[in-house]
Protein backbone atom coordinates (compact mmCIF):
# COMPACT_ATOMS: atom_id res chain seq x y z
CA UNK A 1 0.00 0.00 0.00
CA UNK A 2 1.38 3.38 -1.01
CA UNK A 3 2.39 5.83 1.70
CA UNK A 4 0.01 8.74 2.33
CA UNK A 5 2.60 11.01 3.89
CA UNK A 6 1.81 13.58 1.22
CA UNK A 7 -1.56 14.18 2.92
CA UNK A 8 -0.31 14.62 6.48
CA UNK A 9 -0.50 18.39 6.06
CA UNK A 10 -4.29 18.12 5.71
CA UNK A 11 -4.63 17.16 9.35
CA UNK A 12 -2.24 19.66 10.90
CA UNK A 13 -3.81 22.57 12.83
CA UNK A 14 -2.98 26.10 11.73
CA UNK A 15 -0.61 27.06 14.57
CA UNK A 16 1.60 24.11 13.68
CA UNK A 17 1.06 24.08 9.91
CA UNK A 18 1.65 27.80 9.33
CA UNK A 19 2.77 29.76 12.39
CA UNK A 20 3.42 32.81 10.22
CA UNK A 21 -0.25 33.11 9.21
CA UNK A 22 -1.34 32.24 12.74
CA UNK A 23 0.83 35.06 14.07
CA UNK A 24 -0.78 37.54 11.67
CA UNK A 25 -4.23 36.44 12.84
CA UNK A 26 -3.11 36.75 16.48
CA UNK A 27 -1.87 40.27 15.82
CA UNK A 28 -5.19 41.25 14.28
CA UNK A 29 -7.06 39.81 17.27
CA UNK A 30 -4.84 41.89 19.54
CA UNK A 31 -5.42 45.02 17.46
CA UNK A 32 -9.19 44.60 17.66
CA UNK A 33 -9.12 43.85 21.38
CA UNK A 34 -6.85 46.74 22.37
CA UNK A 35 -8.42 49.34 20.09
CA UNK A 36 -11.75 51.01 19.36
CA UNK A 37 -13.48 50.27 16.05
CA UNK A 38 -15.43 53.26 14.71
CA UNK A 39 -15.45 52.58 10.96
CA UNK A 40 -19.13 52.82 10.02
CA UNK A 41 -18.92 50.01 7.47
CA UNK A 42 -17.46 47.50 9.93
CA UNK A 43 -18.91 45.41 12.75
CA UNK A 44 -17.98 42.40 14.88
CA UNK A 45 -19.68 39.17 13.85
CA UNK A 46 -20.57 36.34 16.23
CA UNK A 47 -18.58 33.28 17.19
CA UNK A 48 -21.32 31.13 15.60
CA UNK A 49 -21.00 32.99 12.29
CA UNK A 50 -17.22 32.60 12.37
CA UNK A 51 -17.59 28.87 13.10
CA UNK A 52 -19.88 28.47 10.08
CA UNK A 53 -17.63 30.58 7.86
CA UNK A 54 -14.64 28.40 8.73
CA UNK A 55 -16.46 25.14 8.17
CA UNK A 56 -16.02 22.20 5.81
CA UNK A 57 -18.65 23.74 3.52
CA UNK A 58 -15.75 25.56 1.87
CA UNK A 59 -14.98 22.26 0.07
CA UNK A 60 -18.14 22.14 -2.04
CA UNK A 61 -18.79 23.56 -5.52
CA UNK A 62 -22.43 24.38 -6.23
CA UNK A 63 -22.85 26.53 -9.32
CA UNK A 64 -26.50 27.11 -10.09
CA UNK A 65 -29.52 27.22 -7.80
CA UNK A 66 -31.07 24.71 -5.38
CA UNK A 67 -32.38 21.68 -7.27
CA UNK A 68 -30.72 22.97 -10.44
CA UNK A 69 -26.96 22.62 -9.90
CA UNK A 70 -24.19 21.95 -12.38
CA UNK A 71 -22.52 19.56 -9.91
CA UNK A 72 -23.71 16.54 -7.98
CA UNK A 73 -23.62 16.05 -4.23
CA UNK A 74 -25.45 19.26 -3.38
CA UNK A 75 -28.41 17.92 -1.41
CA UNK A 76 -27.23 19.53 1.84
CA UNK A 77 -26.02 22.69 0.12
CA UNK A 78 -29.51 23.02 -1.37
CA UNK A 79 -31.00 22.61 2.10
CA UNK A 80 -28.66 25.31 3.43
CA UNK A 81 -29.35 27.83 0.66
CA UNK A 82 -33.12 27.36 0.91
CA UNK A 83 -32.86 27.90 4.68
CA UNK A 84 -30.80 31.05 4.18
CA UNK A 85 -33.37 32.45 1.73
CA UNK A 86 -36.19 31.72 4.17
CA UNK A 87 -34.37 33.42 7.02
CA UNK A 88 -33.53 36.44 4.85
CA UNK A 89 -37.20 37.00 4.01
CA UNK A 90 -38.22 36.48 7.63
CA UNK A 91 -35.56 38.88 8.92
CA UNK A 92 -37.05 41.69 6.82
CA UNK A 93 -40.69 40.68 7.40
CA UNK A 94 -41.32 39.89 3.72
CA UNK A 95 -44.09 37.81 2.15
CA UNK A 96 -42.44 34.99 0.14
CA UNK A 97 -45.32 35.18 -2.35
CA UNK A 98 -44.29 38.75 -3.20
CA UNK A 99 -40.54 38.80 -2.60
CA UNK A 100 -37.62 36.57 -3.47
CA UNK A 101 -33.95 36.76 -2.55
CA UNK A 102 -30.64 35.61 -3.99
CA UNK A 103 -28.14 34.85 -1.21
CA UNK A 104 -25.13 34.02 -3.39
CA UNK A 105 -23.41 37.42 -3.98
CA UNK A 106 -19.86 37.53 -2.66
CA UNK A 107 -20.17 41.17 -1.52
CA UNK A 108 -22.32 44.27 -1.72
CA UNK A 109 -20.50 45.55 -4.79
CA UNK A 110 -21.07 42.33 -6.74
CA UNK A 111 -24.68 42.30 -5.56
CA UNK A 112 -25.14 45.83 -6.88
CA UNK A 113 -23.62 45.12 -10.27
CA UNK A 114 -25.66 41.94 -10.63
CA UNK A 115 -28.80 43.94 -9.79
CA UNK A 116 -27.91 46.54 -12.44
CA UNK A 117 -27.27 43.75 -14.94
CA UNK A 118 -30.72 42.34 -14.22
CA UNK A 119 -32.61 45.63 -14.31
CA UNK A 120 -31.14 47.63 -17.20
CA UNK A 121 -29.15 47.26 -20.40
CA UNK A 122 -25.62 48.52 -21.15
CA UNK A 123 -25.57 52.30 -21.65
CA UNK A 124 -29.01 52.73 -20.10
CA UNK A 125 -29.28 55.66 -17.73
CA UNK A 126 -29.21 55.52 -13.94
CA UNK A 127 -29.14 58.03 -11.09
CA UNK A 128 -27.59 57.60 -7.66
CA UNK A 129 -26.54 59.89 -4.82
CA UNK A 130 -23.20 61.52 -5.65
CA UNK A 131 -20.15 60.17 -3.81
CA UNK A 132 -19.15 63.53 -2.26
CA UNK A 133 -22.68 63.78 -0.83
CA UNK A 134 -22.58 60.36 0.83
CA UNK A 135 -23.27 57.97 -2.06
CA UNK A 136 -21.34 54.86 -3.02
CA UNK A 137 -18.85 54.02 -5.76
CA UNK A 138 -21.20 51.41 -7.24
CA UNK A 139 -24.02 53.92 -7.74
CA UNK A 140 -22.52 55.35 -10.93
CA UNK A 141 -19.53 57.31 -9.64
CA UNK A 142 -17.21 59.04 -12.11
CA UNK A 143 -14.96 62.09 -12.22
CA UNK A 144 -14.42 64.68 -14.91
CA UNK A 145 -11.43 62.67 -16.12
CA UNK A 146 -12.37 59.04 -15.54
CA UNK A 147 -15.25 56.60 -15.20
CA UNK A 148 -14.25 55.03 -11.92
CA UNK A 149 -16.43 51.95 -11.46
CA UNK A 150 -18.30 49.39 -13.56
CA UNK A 151 -21.59 51.17 -12.84
CA UNK A 152 -20.34 54.24 -14.71
CA UNK A 153 -18.31 52.34 -17.31
CA UNK A 154 -21.20 50.20 -18.55
CA UNK A 155 -24.08 52.59 -17.85
CA UNK A 156 -24.69 56.32 -18.21
CA UNK A 157 -25.08 57.89 -14.80
CA UNK A 158 -26.07 61.24 -13.36
CA UNK A 159 -25.66 61.94 -9.64
CA UNK A 160 -28.28 63.66 -7.56
CA UNK A 161 -27.28 65.66 -4.49
CA UNK A 162 -28.01 66.99 -1.04
CA UNK A 163 -29.03 70.59 -0.37
CA UNK A 164 -26.35 73.15 0.39
CA UNK A 165 -28.00 74.39 3.56
CA UNK A 166 -29.47 71.35 5.36
CA UNK A 167 -27.30 68.70 3.63
CA UNK A 168 -30.41 66.51 3.32
CA UNK A 169 -31.36 64.74 0.09
CA UNK A 170 -32.74 67.30 -2.37
CA UNK A 171 -35.82 65.40 -3.50
CA UNK A 172 -37.16 68.37 -5.50
CA UNK A 173 -33.97 68.69 -7.53
CA UNK A 174 -33.84 64.89 -7.93
CA UNK A 175 -37.30 64.94 -9.53
CA UNK A 176 -36.32 67.75 -11.89
CA UNK A 177 -33.09 65.99 -12.90
CA UNK A 178 -35.02 62.79 -13.58
CA UNK A 179 -37.55 64.68 -15.69
CA UNK A 180 -34.72 65.81 -17.97
CA UNK A 181 -32.33 62.81 -17.77
CA UNK A 182 -35.01 60.08 -18.10
CA UNK A 183 -33.21 57.33 -16.16
CA UNK A 184 -34.22 53.70 -16.42
CA UNK A 185 -33.15 53.21 -12.78
CA UNK A 186 -32.82 55.36 -9.66
CA UNK A 187 -30.71 54.07 -6.76
CA UNK A 188 -31.31 55.21 -3.20
CA UNK A 189 -29.08 54.39 -0.27
CA UNK A 190 -25.69 55.68 0.78
CA UNK A 191 -22.42 54.99 2.54
CA UNK A 192 -22.03 58.28 4.41
CA UNK A 193 -25.51 59.79 4.85
CA UNK A 194 -26.54 60.06 8.51
CA UNK A 195 -30.27 60.54 7.94
CA UNK A 196 -33.20 58.33 6.97
CA UNK A 197 -34.70 58.22 3.47
CA UNK A 198 -38.04 59.37 2.07
CA UNK A 199 -38.60 56.36 -0.18
CA UNK A 200 -42.13 57.47 -1.04
CA UNK A 201 -40.82 60.70 -2.59
CA UNK A 202 -38.40 58.85 -4.86
CA UNK A 203 -41.08 56.28 -5.75
CA UNK A 204 -43.27 59.09 -7.11
CA UNK A 205 -40.38 60.10 -9.37
CA UNK A 206 -39.76 56.59 -10.70
CA UNK A 207 -43.47 56.05 -11.34
CA UNK A 208 -43.66 59.30 -13.28
CA UNK A 209 -40.55 58.55 -15.35
CA UNK A 210 -41.16 54.81 -15.79
CA UNK A 211 -37.96 53.84 -13.98
CA UNK A 212 -37.04 51.02 -11.62
CA UNK A 213 -36.34 51.94 -7.99
CA UNK A 214 -33.49 50.11 -6.27
CA UNK A 215 -32.34 50.58 -2.68
CA UNK A 216 -28.83 49.75 -1.53
CA UNK A 217 -29.36 49.47 2.23
CA UNK A 218 -25.90 48.00 2.89
CA UNK A 219 -25.18 50.36 5.78
CA UNK A 220 -28.58 50.36 7.41
CA UNK A 221 -29.99 46.87 6.75
CA UNK A 222 -29.72 45.76 10.37
CA UNK A 223 -31.61 48.86 11.48
CA UNK A 224 -34.23 48.28 8.77
CA UNK A 225 -34.65 44.64 9.84
CA UNK A 226 -35.14 45.83 13.42
CA UNK A 227 -37.79 48.26 12.11
CA UNK A 228 -35.92 51.24 13.50
CA UNK A 229 -35.74 53.03 10.14
CA UNK A 230 -38.12 53.53 7.21
CA UNK A 231 -38.84 50.40 5.19
CA UNK A 232 -37.49 50.45 1.59
CA UNK A 233 -39.40 47.27 0.75
CA UNK A 234 -42.67 49.22 0.74
CA UNK A 235 -41.57 51.16 -2.32
CA UNK A 236 -38.59 49.57 -4.07
CA UNK A 237 -38.45 46.97 -6.83
CA UNK A 238 -35.04 45.61 -5.83
CA UNK A 239 -33.18 45.95 -2.52
CA UNK A 240 -29.52 45.01 -2.06
CA UNK A 241 -27.38 44.83 1.04
CA UNK A 242 -24.12 43.67 2.46
CA UNK A 243 -24.38 41.36 5.45
CA UNK A 244 -21.48 42.51 7.62
CA UNK A 245 -22.35 46.08 8.63
CA UNK A 246 -25.34 46.74 10.88
CA UNK A 247 -26.66 43.25 9.97
CA UNK A 248 -23.60 41.89 11.86
CA UNK A 249 -22.92 38.84 9.72
CA UNK A 250 -19.99 37.68 7.54
CA UNK A 251 -18.80 39.58 4.49
CA UNK A 252 -21.31 38.86 1.71
CA UNK A 253 -24.29 40.34 -0.15
CA UNK A 254 -28.01 39.78 -0.72
CA UNK A 255 -30.37 40.80 -3.54
CA UNK A 256 -34.10 41.02 -2.79
CA UNK A 257 -36.51 41.35 -5.72
CA UNK A 258 -40.23 41.74 -6.22
CA UNK A 259 -42.00 38.78 -7.75
CA UNK A 260 -45.15 40.74 -8.63
CA UNK A 261 -43.84 43.54 -10.86
CA UNK A 262 -46.40 43.85 -13.69
CA UNK A 263 -43.86 45.44 -16.09
CA UNK A 264 -41.17 42.86 -15.29
CA UNK A 265 -42.68 39.43 -14.58
CA UNK A 266 -39.37 37.68 -15.22
CA UNK A 267 -37.35 39.70 -12.70
CA UNK A 268 -36.61 36.66 -10.53
CA UNK A 269 -35.07 34.82 -13.47
CA UNK A 270 -33.11 37.89 -14.53
CA UNK A 271 -31.67 38.49 -11.05
CA UNK A 272 -30.66 34.86 -10.59
CA UNK A 273 -29.01 34.70 -14.03
CA UNK A 274 -27.27 38.03 -13.41
CA UNK A 275 -25.64 36.62 -10.27
CA UNK A 276 -24.69 33.36 -12.01
CA UNK A 277 -23.42 33.00 -14.66
CA UNK A 278 -23.27 36.68 -15.61
CA UNK A 279 -21.33 38.21 -12.71
CA UNK A 280 -19.79 35.45 -10.60
CA UNK A 281 -19.11 31.72 -10.37
CA UNK A 282 -19.89 29.15 -7.72
CA UNK A 283 -21.27 30.46 -4.42
CA UNK A 284 -19.23 30.42 -1.22
CA UNK A 285 -21.29 27.92 0.74
CA UNK A 286 -19.38 28.44 3.98
CA UNK A 287 -20.24 32.13 3.85
CA UNK A 288 -23.89 31.42 3.02
CA UNK A 289 -23.97 29.25 6.15
CA UNK A 290 -22.62 32.15 8.20
CA UNK A 291 -25.19 34.50 6.63
CA UNK A 292 -27.94 32.06 7.64
CA UNK A 293 -26.62 32.05 11.20
CA UNK A 294 -26.54 35.86 11.31
CA UNK A 295 -30.08 36.13 9.91
CA UNK A 296 -31.35 33.81 12.64
CA UNK A 297 -29.80 36.19 15.17
CA UNK A 298 -31.46 39.17 13.47
CA UNK A 299 -34.87 37.56 14.07
CA UNK A 300 -34.15 37.31 17.81
CA UNK A 301 -35.82 40.06 19.91
CA UNK A 302 -32.41 40.87 21.39
CA UNK A 303 -31.27 42.13 17.98
CA UNK A 304 -33.92 44.86 18.05
CA UNK A 305 -32.50 46.00 21.37
CA UNK A 306 -29.05 46.00 19.80
CA UNK A 307 -30.25 48.12 16.85
CA UNK A 308 -31.90 50.63 19.19
CA UNK A 309 -28.65 50.91 21.13
CA UNK A 310 -26.59 51.42 17.97
CA UNK A 311 -28.74 54.45 17.09
CA UNK A 312 -28.75 55.75 20.67
CA UNK A 313 -24.97 55.47 20.76
CA UNK A 314 -24.58 57.27 17.43
CA UNK A 315 -26.79 60.13 18.60
CA UNK A 316 -24.84 60.33 21.85
CA UNK A 317 -21.53 60.37 19.98
CA UNK A 318 -22.73 63.15 17.70
CA UNK A 319 -24.20 65.20 20.53
CA UNK A 320 -21.00 64.94 22.56
CA UNK A 321 -18.92 66.17 19.62
CA UNK A 322 -21.30 69.10 19.17
CA UNK A 323 -20.86 69.87 22.89
CA UNK A 324 -17.14 70.11 22.18
CA UNK A 325 -17.91 72.73 19.52
CA UNK A 326 -17.60 70.64 16.37
CA UNK A 327 -19.69 70.66 13.20
CA UNK A 328 -21.56 67.57 12.00
CA UNK A 329 -23.02 67.24 8.52
CA UNK A 330 -26.83 67.48 8.90
CA UNK A 331 -26.27 68.40 12.55
CA UNK A 332 -26.78 64.86 13.86
CA UNK A 333 -27.89 61.38 12.84
CA UNK A 334 -30.87 59.05 12.46
CA UNK A 335 -28.84 55.87 12.03
CA UNK A 336 -25.51 54.35 13.01
CA UNK A 337 -23.11 56.92 11.62
CA UNK A 338 -21.90 60.46 12.15
CA UNK A 339 -20.21 62.57 9.49
CA UNK A 340 -17.83 65.04 11.13
CA UNK A 341 -16.81 68.17 9.19
CA UNK A 342 -13.24 69.19 10.12
CA UNK A 343 -12.84 71.98 7.60
CA UNK A 344 -13.69 74.79 10.06
CA UNK A 345 -10.59 73.71 12.01
CA UNK A 346 -8.28 73.74 9.00
CA UNK A 347 -7.68 69.98 9.31
CA UNK A 348 -8.07 67.16 6.79
CA UNK A 349 -9.66 63.84 7.56
CA UNK A 350 -6.39 62.15 6.57
CA UNK A 351 -4.49 63.70 9.48
CA UNK A 352 -7.09 62.90 12.11
CA UNK A 353 -7.34 59.35 10.77
CA UNK A 354 -3.56 59.01 11.15
CA UNK A 355 -3.53 60.30 14.72
CA UNK A 356 -6.40 58.00 15.65
CA UNK A 357 -4.52 55.07 14.14
CA UNK A 358 -1.59 55.87 16.40
CA UNK A 359 -3.96 56.00 19.38
CA UNK A 360 -5.65 52.71 18.52
CA UNK A 361 -8.94 54.25 17.32
CA UNK A 362 -9.91 53.08 13.85
CA UNK A 363 -11.84 55.62 11.77
CA UNK A 364 -11.84 56.63 8.11
CA UNK A 365 -11.35 59.92 6.34
CA UNK A 366 -14.42 60.84 4.31
CA UNK A 367 -15.56 63.53 1.93
CA UNK A 368 -18.09 66.04 3.19
CA UNK A 369 -20.36 68.12 0.99
CA UNK A 370 -18.36 70.64 -1.02
CA UNK A 371 -15.06 68.74 -0.95
CA UNK A 372 -13.12 69.03 -4.19
CA UNK A 373 -11.27 65.73 -3.72
CA UNK A 374 -12.16 62.39 -2.17
CA UNK A 375 -8.40 61.78 -1.77
CA UNK A 376 -7.93 64.79 0.52
CA UNK A 377 -11.30 64.94 2.26
CA UNK A 378 -12.40 67.44 4.86
CA UNK A 379 -14.12 65.07 7.24
CA UNK A 380 -14.22 61.72 8.94
CA UNK A 381 -16.99 59.13 9.18
CA UNK A 382 -17.75 57.46 12.50
CA UNK A 383 -19.99 54.50 13.27
CA UNK A 384 -21.19 52.87 16.49
CA UNK A 385 -22.11 49.34 15.37
CA UNK A 386 -18.88 47.69 16.54
CA UNK A 387 -18.67 49.60 19.82
CA UNK A 388 -22.22 48.49 20.58
CA UNK A 389 -21.26 44.89 19.77
CA UNK A 390 -18.68 45.19 22.54
CA UNK A 391 -21.46 46.14 25.03
CA UNK A 392 -20.83 49.89 25.16
CA UNK A 393 -23.70 52.18 26.15
CA UNK A 394 -24.20 55.96 26.01
CA UNK A 395 -21.88 56.83 28.92
CA UNK A 396 -19.10 54.76 27.37
CA UNK A 397 -19.57 56.38 23.97
CA UNK A 398 -19.22 59.79 25.59
CA UNK A 399 -15.77 58.66 26.76
CA UNK A 400 -14.96 57.65 23.18
CA UNK A 401 -16.12 61.06 21.95
CA UNK A 402 -13.82 62.69 24.48
CA UNK A 403 -10.91 60.63 23.12
CA UNK A 404 -11.80 61.86 19.62
CA UNK A 405 -11.91 65.46 20.84
CA UNK A 406 -8.44 65.10 22.31
CA UNK A 407 -7.24 63.50 19.06
CA UNK A 408 -8.41 66.50 17.07
CA UNK A 409 -6.84 69.00 19.45
CA UNK A 410 -3.63 66.98 19.28
CA UNK A 411 -3.83 67.00 15.47
CA UNK A 412 -3.92 70.80 15.54
CA UNK A 413 -0.79 70.82 17.72
CA UNK A 414 1.01 68.35 15.47
CA UNK A 415 0.12 70.36 12.37
CA UNK A 416 1.56 73.47 14.03
CA UNK A 417 4.71 71.65 15.11
CA UNK A 418 5.15 70.18 11.62
CA UNK A 419 5.44 73.66 10.17
CA UNK A 420 3.59 72.61 7.03
CA UNK A 421 0.30 71.08 5.97
CA UNK A 422 1.92 68.07 4.29
CA UNK A 423 0.82 64.69 5.67
CA UNK A 424 4.39 63.32 5.67
CA UNK A 425 5.58 66.16 7.92
CA UNK A 426 2.56 65.67 10.16
CA UNK A 427 3.33 61.96 10.55
CA UNK A 428 7.00 62.69 11.20
CA UNK A 429 6.36 64.88 14.24
CA UNK A 430 3.66 62.51 15.51
CA UNK A 431 5.96 59.49 15.53
CA UNK A 432 9.37 60.88 16.50
CA UNK A 433 10.71 62.44 19.70
CA UNK A 434 12.07 65.61 18.16
CA UNK A 435 13.57 68.02 20.63
CA UNK A 436 11.15 70.75 21.60
CA UNK A 437 8.13 68.94 20.20
CA UNK A 438 5.28 67.95 22.51
CA UNK A 439 3.11 65.98 20.09
CA UNK A 440 4.75 62.55 20.36
CA UNK A 441 4.42 62.35 24.15
CA UNK A 442 0.74 63.30 23.97
CA UNK A 443 0.05 60.72 21.26
CA UNK A 444 1.68 58.02 23.38
CA UNK A 445 -0.26 59.04 26.49
CA UNK A 446 -3.53 58.90 24.57
CA UNK A 447 -2.62 55.51 23.15
CA UNK A 448 -2.08 54.13 26.66
CA UNK A 449 -5.42 55.52 27.85
CA UNK A 450 -7.33 54.15 24.85
CA UNK A 451 -5.79 50.70 25.30
CA UNK A 452 -6.67 50.65 29.00
CA UNK A 453 -10.26 51.60 28.15
CA UNK A 454 -10.63 49.22 25.19
CA UNK A 455 -9.36 46.15 27.02
CA UNK A 456 -12.18 46.43 29.57
CA UNK A 457 -14.61 45.14 26.96
CA UNK A 458 -15.25 41.66 25.51
CA UNK A 459 -14.55 40.82 21.87
CA UNK A 460 -17.10 38.54 20.13
CA UNK A 461 -15.68 35.16 19.17
CA UNK A 462 -12.58 35.53 21.34
CA UNK A 463 -11.79 34.38 24.88
CA UNK A 464 -10.03 37.54 25.98
CA UNK A 465 -9.06 36.04 29.36
CA UNK A 466 -6.47 33.86 27.63
CA UNK A 467 -5.12 36.46 25.19
CA UNK A 468 -1.41 37.09 25.17
CA UNK A 469 0.38 39.87 23.38
CA UNK A 470 1.78 38.33 20.16
CA UNK A 471 5.24 38.89 18.81
CA UNK A 472 5.89 41.08 15.78
CA UNK A 473 3.27 43.73 16.40
CA UNK A 474 3.63 46.84 14.24
CA UNK A 475 4.40 49.22 17.07
CA UNK A 476 3.42 52.58 15.62
CA UNK A 477 4.97 54.49 18.49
Amino acid sequence: MASTDFNKMLYTPLPEADPVVQNIIDKEVWRQFTGLELIASENLTSRAAMDANGSILTNKYSEGLPNARYYGGNEYIDELEILCRKRALEAFHLDPAKWGVNVQPYSGSTANFAALTALIQPQDRLMGLGLPDGGHLTHGYYTAKKKMTASSIYFQSLPYAITKDTHLIDYVALAEQARIFKPKLIICGASAYPRDWDYAAIKKVTEKEGAFLMCDMAHTSGLVAAQELNDPFEYCDVVTTTTHKTLRGPRAGLIFFRKDLPNSPDLEKRVNEAVFPACQGGPHNNTIAAVAVALKQVADPAFKQYAKQVIANARTLGARLVEHGYKLQTGGTDNHLVLWDLRPLGLTGSKVEKVCDLMGITINKNAVSGDASAQVPGGIRLGTSALTSRNMLEADVKQVADFLHRAVQLSLLLQKEAGSKLLKDFVRVATSQEEGKQGFAQVKQLRDEVQKFATKWPLPGVDVTTLKKPEGLHELL
